[in-house]
């Protein structure tokens, strides 16, 4: 994918998740509100998906990363990539920057392998 596609769909991707925050927080503030919370519930869910978007949006627009086989989550500023890339570098590149996104307080990448 040349850099202009690659630069277009992480702005579109973007845009996306970003109409789709306030939303999302306002639901969790329902569920908030009644007390019904699980473990992947997130006390900060503006923000990690923020977070998310931040880093989707980053790895799409990376060269020598195929974002679209990482799956990335985001719960209380812990951000979960999976999938399975190339080689070694792009998993390494990978982690890197979702570590250098503000807010991100660490990375599980059990889930996250090459071929």
């Amino acid at each position: 994918m040349n850099n202009k596609i690659r630069t277009l769909t992480a702005a579109i991707f973007s845009t996306a998740l970003l109409f789709s925050v306030s939303g999302a927080s306002f639901a969790a503030d329902d569920t908030m509100k009644t007390g019904a919370a699980s473990e992947t519930d997130s006390a900060q869910p503006g923000t990690d998906t923020w977070i998310t978007t931040k880093v989707k949006a980053d790895l799409l627009a990376t060269e020598n990363v195929d974002g679209t086989k990482i799956n990335v989550t985001t719960v209380n500023g812990v951000v979960t990539l999976a999938g399975v890339l190339d080689d070694q570098a792009q998993v390494d590149r990978a982690i890197a920057l979702t570590k250098a996104i503000e807010g991100v307080t660490g990375v599980e990448t059990k889930a996250l392998k090459t071929r």
